[in-house]
């Protein structure tokens, strides 16, 4: 497995891809560069080098990303592999036709330990420019458990020339995944996973995002179900893990009739959705059930994140396969849940709220900000993703801030 760069240097190398790579950024404010060829402004496009992804940073905000998935997943993958050192190339790069959708949820997995493959994007079989030149850079140096392959062809063969490859089968969405998991598990020495997260396969993708992150964090592959029971490669799967702990997203697309084959297979933990109003849009549904899984924690498994000091993940859920793309940042570096935005111009207020539970904060002048706890945000996509104001609006609600002292509040506390 290749070296995953630390926090900090992950911060660094993200920011000089931006630099040297993608176009040019500086971290004192957004600055903007323009699009090449193109009149614009903040409100029209945030600004987009040759190779696809913008160039905006502010005091705790990084974007990764442009105009299209792409672009996002070439993005994230040059911000952890910018391929200039043997520590900072992959093994192997995941290569996914973007129209199979299940079938990149699933490989969200191979994010994780101890493959760390990014995933790039292809249109059938058709390899976008931004995601050829991103494979030429990171040069993956092969997998050895797979006759040194260095792509993972999942739906596509359009791999460029040259290229040790090894193609995983795809069918239905629980063939699909379940040919993954036995792929991850042929890549970690044949140690099966201690848990498995469920999806129903006609799960609305805007609910379904959060566990791309999730799997990549965890090891915990990614499985399908439909409403009418649990499909025969998905009993296998979990039949082979020996009694999983299964964590159920988005319960109402599985059916009481898969929970209840899935409760003969393992111990089955539904991650709760969140408290939204009877007759709530889906984009709402969609942004707490995110929040709901950033805090969910059983045990060791789960984000648990409840408090200050996290790296945090941006994306629009209007573009599901940004999940994937970026659950590489979920198992690396900060390692960082996925939160949603229902709008491109909109901090959701729940999400608002969120963010202001878990801001930073300092009291205690023995305690000064400099010893604090901080979080950061990476935001995928361009300005149609996620504007400009939205991103200083989120770069406020993360940035560490003095907070009134109380006499009851323990010191440690403060400390935080």
């Amino acid at each position: 497995m290749p070296i995953l760069a630390p926090r900090p240097l992950l911060a660094a190398l993200a920011l000089c891809v931006a630099l040297c790579a993608l176009g040019g950024c500086g971290k004192t404010g957004p600055q903007q560069t323009g699009v090449a060829g193109r009149a614009g402004s903040p409100s029209e496009l945030a600004p987009v080098a040759a190779q696809g992804a913008v160039s905006v940073a502010t005091r705790n905000t990084t974007r990764l990303g442009g105009a299209d998935v792409a672009s996002d997943a070439a993005a994230v993958a040059r911000a952890v592999y910018p391929g200039l050192t043997a520590a900072s190339r992959p093994a192997a790069a995941v290569l996914l036709d973007e129209h199979d959708w299940p079938a990149a949820l699933a490989a969200s997995v191979l994010a994780g330990a101890p493959t760390g493959a990014p995933i790039l994007y292809s249109e059938g079989e058709t390899l976008p420019a931004v995601s050829r030149e991103t494979l030429e850079a990171m040069h993956p140096s092969g997998v050895a458990g797979l006759a040194g392959a260095q792509v993972i062809e999942i739906g596509t063969s359009a791999t460029p020339p040259g290229y040790r490859t090894h193609t995983v089968p795809v069918g239905t969405p629980a063939d699909t995944a379940a040919a993954i998991e036995r792929l991850a598990l042929t890549l970690d020495g044949g140690h099966a996973p201690a848990a498995a997260i469920v999806l129903g396969e006609n799960a609305r993708p805007a609910l379904a995002m959060p566990a791309a992150g999730l799997a990549a964090q965890s090891g915990a592959p990614i499985l399908f179900v439909s409403r009418a029971g649990v499909p025969a490669a998905t009993a296998a799967a979990l039949a082979g893990m020996h009694g999983p702990s299964i964590y159920v997203i988005d319960a109402a697309a599985v059916g009481h009739r898969a929970l209840a084959e899935l409760r003969r297979l393992g111990h089955v933990a539904v991650i709760p959705s969140g408290s939204t109003p009877a007759g709530s849009s889906v984009s709402r549904a969609a942004v707490q059930n995110a929040i709901e899984v950033a805090r969910f924690t059983d045990g060791t498994f789960g984000w648990g994140v409840k408090e200050p000091g996290h790296g945090l993940v941006f994306a629009n859920l209007g573009r599901p396969l940004d999940a994937p793309a970026a659950a590489l940042l979920s198992a690396t570096g900060e390692f960082a849940p996925l939160l949603l935005l229902a709008s491109a111009t909109e901090v959701p207020p729940a999400l608002a709220r969120y963010l202001s539970d878990i801001q930073p904060g300092y009291s205690n002048p023995q305690f000064p900000a400099v010893r604090g706890a901080y979080n950061h945000g990476w935001l995928i996509g361009g300005e149609r993703a996620i504007s400009t104001v939205s991103q200083v609006e989120i770069d406020s609600m993360l940035e560490i801030a003095p907070r009134a002292q109380t006499t009851e509040e323990p010191l440690a506390a403060q400390a935080e």
